[in-house]
Formats: structure tokens, sequence, C-alpha cells
């Protein structure tokens, strides 16, 4: 009798180590008013994104220190080819922001550039004065002249999106 016990339990050790462990990816597919997302982060939808273009104006009445939650939608014009750590959307023409991920709690592709996305997060605007400015023009070897031309701070829209949705497609 022991040794048919012995026997079952020695065959449940071996099926249960033996057994392959299923990796959870972290890109899931969904399936969102016809158009497949790939997620990263936390779950987010589509629904109430607002443009690139909105968001800029949305940007625009933030002062240094405000933060605003928001979901926006928009193109990738670079991500970080080492991690996939940030990404940079474009929200006009000649404007940005620069996107990183909470608590770098997850990464995007490093093939993601030129894809849509929708992201979710605060939205917030930093601001450097114009000594630090000039300090770093400094520390970058510039000219005296390149550093007197810095007159004015620079104001810097940045985000950290706790959700991301990119077009598969």
């Amino acid at each position: 009798m022991k040794l048919i016990i012995r026997f079952f339990l020695l065959t449940l050790l071996v099926i249960t180590a033996c057994k392959e462990e299923k990796k959870q990816d972290t890109a899931v597919k969904l399936k969102t008013t016809e158009v497949a997302f790939a997620s990263f982060g936390d779950k987010i939808t589509s629904e109430k994104a607002v443009t690139s273009a909105e968001m800029f104006e949305k940007f625009k009445t933030l002062k240094a220190g405000d933060t605003l939650n928001v979901k926006f939608a928009s193109t990738i014009k670079e991500v970080c080819t080492k991690k996939g750590c940030w990404m940079k959307l474009p929200l006009g023409e000649e404007t940005e922001t620069m996107v990183r991920f909470k608590d770098y709690g997850f990464f995007m592709p490093l093939d993601s550039k030129d894809s849509e996305v929708i992201v979710e997060g605060k939205a917030y605007v930093t601001e450097t004065s114009v000594n630090d400015l000039r300090h770093y023009a400094e520390d970058a070897g510039k000219t005296a002249e390149e550093i007197a031309k810095i007159t004015e701070p620079k104001r810097e829209f940045a985000f950290e999106a706790h959700g991301v949705l990119m077009d598969n497609e």
C-alpha cells in the first residue's frame, strides 16, 4: 500500500514539475470599434479619446506644476530604441509631448514608430529656467553668443501614461 501511495505522489510531482508555464504577454489583443489594438500597461478603452490637436489646446492652458487626467490619440513620432521606455507624440506640426510610463511598469515595442496610439494618464507642463538653460548650454560647449540668445524659459509638454492602446494594423 505504501508503495502505491509513493508511486502516486511521485507521478503527481513529475506531472506538476514538467508542466510548461505560460507567460502572460503584455500585449493583449482587444477589438474596439472595428480596430485591433495591442494593450500595454493598465487596461484602457478608446472611448472619449481627444485628438492630438485638442490635446495641444489643453496643454496650452496648463501652467508649470498643473496636471490633467486625459486620454488622447496620436501617432508615435519617436520611441526609445534601447528599451521602449519612452515615446514622443506630435501635438501639432512643431510641438510634441514626451510620454513616459508610470513606474516604468511597461514599455513599447522598439519598432512602434509611426503607429497610431491612444494614451491615458496625466498631462503636465515643465518649465526650465533661463539660468538652467544657459548652464546646460555652457556645459554643452555652446559659444557665449549662443548662450546670450537664451532669453526665455523653455516650456515642455510631458505625459505619464498608465495605459496605451496601439493600432495593430
